[in-house]
């Protein structure tokens, strides 16, 4: 049975969405992280509302059974899109990109976006001691179980060399337990989900343009994207579209306004 997600409607109230975009946040996320780009686009394209949701192991959604594979999380999104109906599009970063993917073939929707997240199984990622995803995942194995405040888990993270922005985005999942803080993840199976995200190919499904567009976003300082993909994406069907972004992976902490630009000019009409 599909994990139920938590969600939440993004729209004016002067108005009633005629469509709506399905967005969706990477590892360590939750949708929240996006209310702000979600608000944006909604502003500039009135006729989209945006649903952003959290995947299973996030924010305040339902963990889900095992196993945490890229299609059991597809289908829990595709159980709520069908639940909300009027879904045309989705849209998801990094983990949630591929799980986006993933969805894409078990809807009847327009357009998907990934955003910087290749569609390419990279089974050496796991081994790569370059991969910031890891890394942040094995720093947050190191660290205590419990804090008294957000600022000490802040200060924690930037003593191992993360940047402030990132250290505080992800205290920002540190939830109340008694007179303590506790990190809500549980780090065993988003390892689980990742062995899982870098084991999956998704060209076939992407390349299939029955399911519609699939507009990919490259972050130009991140490494997701490898050789073989941007070698590949020129040859890539028409509905297969790339567009840039100059930021690292995480593109919505160093330049929403560039992801706001992109969903709001680009969107179906």
């Amino acid at each position: 049975m599909p994990a139920r997600l938590h969600h939440e409607r993004i729209a004016r109230s002067d108005s009633q969405p005629e469509r709506w975009l399905l967005l969706t946040h990477g590892i360590f996320g939750s949708g929240g992280n996006w209310r702000g780009i979600a608000r944006k686009v909604n502003e500039r394209r009135p006729a989209w509302g945006v649903v952003i949701l959290d995947l299973r192991l996030h924010g305040r959604s339902e963990d889900g059974a095992r196993p945490h594979t890229i299609d059991a999380l597809a289908d829990d999104v595709a159980a709520l899109a069908r639940e909300l109906g009027g879904v045309e599009a989705l849209a998801g970063h990094s983990l949630g990109g591929k799980v986006m993917a993933a969805a894409r073939a078990k809807l009847d929707v327009r357009q998907t976006w990934m955003l910087d997240s290749s569609p390419s199984a990279r089974p050496e990622a796991l081994a790569d001691r370059d991969n910031s995803v890891l890394r942040v995942l094995g720093d947050l194995e190191r660290l205590p179980k419990t804090f008294g405040k957000r600022d000490e888990m802040v200060a924690a993270l930037v003593e191992r060399g993360h940047d402030t922005a990132l250290a505080q985005w992800l205290a920002m999942s540190a939830v109340p337990a008694g007179d303590v803080l506790r990190l809500r993840f549980d780090l065993a199976a988003l390892r689980e989900v990742l062995a899982d995200y870098y084991a999956v190919d998704l060209w076939p499904s992407v390349d299939d343009p029955a399911k519609g567009g699939v507009e990919l976003v490259i972050a130009d300082r991140s490494r997701v994207f490898g050789d073989d993909d941007r070698a590949r994406i020129p040859r890539e069907p028409a509905h297969v579209r790339a567009h840039h972004v100059n930021a690292g992976h995480w593109l919505h902490i160093e330049a929403p306004a560039p992801v706001v630009e992109l969903l709001s000019q680009h969107l179906p009409s």
